[in-house]
């Protein structure tokens, strides 16, 4: 009677989403934000002892790192994941291909597809005497010309193979995707053996799964997806915030804003806004570009476009210098993404819009630099030249007058009377030569 009591204790203490399924959500390419996200929610599902995780993927592919960071978290799950390539119409294309194949259920919805796992980033380029496809040699494939494109589809190959082999999956194919590109659709890849399930809905899902054996790294397990309820997690603010500022376009933007900020800021010391502004934003962006494949010539050009840019207000260079810097700003922005990943590279829509708003913004600042160099000098010892005084007693070669509110030693040519006015004609040391102001010199100083 009291373990019945305890075992009841028990099951009403636990929470409510402890034995339900966990939801996660990723559309769109696969990058450090949504390995975030995913990593920190299979980590929650299995705090919560979750009875299973589903991946809802739509993705045309991803980073590399991003992507072998979510398939170790799979494989190092407690709780099984099935990764469900949905709604209808969704692709699980390049990096998908892999989290598919890396996880316990591998499920898509009609009307999907997966494959094209080849790294396009480092795929050959085609040329007249090179396809870009691999060439086909007594009913083989044969393998890429390039060193370095051998080498990274030949790992890649590798990988997915041994993905394959450890869920039991059509390792040939999966072979096959990275070499050729191959694609299936839903049905093939079924039949292929490819993929465990196609269902039309998540709850056709959880009825298929329903007694089906999952292989976990602490043993095999029975699933039991009756009556679950079913808990979606959302990303929160740090994945929201990864994810926006870890768009190129984005961390483009913040990266001429910060640099901007700072140069305003030198250009004019003491405003401080336009420096803390300025500072945040290249923070940002830095933060962001380092989870990025980013080519540091590009990025070196676009500093070196916006130096030039500024010193051409400096500079007589007829224009030179100007030029040279909207050209290597342009070069340095279309090399800064060094990838032919979808949804990482910067459009010309953006690039020359900002290549232009760089150059008025740099001459404007460079302008105010100049104009403010050519300003007269307002205070110190400069600006006592031609300013007017008072004699302080009587002045017969040299004396005490007050200038500018403060008391100077003078010197004179013309005797002067105490209270008479003079004009500072130039200084010596801490004595200022000065004149009398008389009625005639005021009369020419109208004239």
């Amino acid at each position: 009677m009291m373990r019945l009591a305890l075992l009841l204790f028990l099951f009403l203490a636990a929470p409510a989403w402890a034995e339900g399924v966990h939801v996660l959500s990723v559309k769109g390419a696969i990058a450090p934000a949504s390995a975030d996200y995913l990593v920190r929610g299979l980590a929650k599902a299995a705090e919560a002892r979750a009875r299973l995780v589903v991946i809802e993927m739509d993705t045309p592919g991803g980073l590399d790192t991003s992507m072998r960071d979510i398939i170790q978290a799979i494989l190092a799950s407690p709780v099984p994941v099935a990764t469900y390539v949905s709604p209808q119409g969704a692709r699980a294309a390049s990096a998908g291909t892999y989290i598919l194949y890396a996880s316990h259920i591998a499920a898509m919805a009609p009307a999907t597809n997966l494959g094209a796992a080849t790294p396009v980033e480092l795929a050959p380029v085609a040329t007249p005497e090179q396809p870009a496809a691999p060439e086909k040699k007594g009913g083989k494939t044969a393998p890429p010309q390039d060193a370095k494109a051998r080498k990274a589809v030949n790992d890649a190959a590798a990988y997915i193979r041994g993905l394959a082999e450890l869920r039991g999956r059509n390792a040939d194919w999966a072979e096959r995707a990275v070499r050729e590109a191959a694609s299936l659709s839903a049905e093939a890849a079924l039949k292929a053996r490819v993929v465990d399930v196609v269902a039309a809905d998540l709850a056709d899902l959880l009825k298929q799964l329903h007694g089906r054996k999952v292989k976990l790294a602490t043993g095999e397990i029975t699933l039991d997806t009756t009556n679950l309820a079913l808990t979606r997690a959302e990303p929160d603010w740090r994945s929201r915030l990864l994810s926006v500022i870890g768009d190129p376009s984005i961390a483009y933007i913040l990266m001429l804003l910060g640099i901007y900020g700072l140069i305003y800021e030198f250009s004019n010391p003491g405003m401080v806004f336009p420096g803390v502004v300025g500072g945040i934003c290249l923070l940002l962006a830095l933060f962001a570009l380092q989870l990025m494949p980013v080519n540091y010539v590009g990025l070196a050009l676009i500093a070196l476009g916006i130096a030039f840019m500024l010193a051409e207000a400096f500079l007589p260079s007829f224009g030179a210098l100007g030029l040279g810097g909207i050209i290597a700003f342009v070069l340095g922005s279309v090399m800064l993404i060094d990838t032919d990943l979808p949804g990482y590279g910067l459009s010309w829509a953006l690039i020359v819009p900002l290549a232009a708003t760089s150059a008025l913004f740099s001459f404007a600042v460079a302008g105010m630099a100049l104009r403010a160099r050519q300003r007269p000098v307002l205070t110190g010892g400069e600006e006592l030249p031609g300013m007017e005084g008072v004699a302080e007693e009587d002045i017969a070669a040299e004396g005490w007058a007050r200038v500018h509110g403060e008391l100077w030693r003078v010197r004179s040519r013309q005797p002067l009377a105490r209270g008479a006015r003079m004009r500072v004609t130039g200084r010596r040391g801490l004595t200022l030569e000065v004149e009398p102001i008389n009625k005639m010199n005021e009369e020419n100083d109208h004239v």
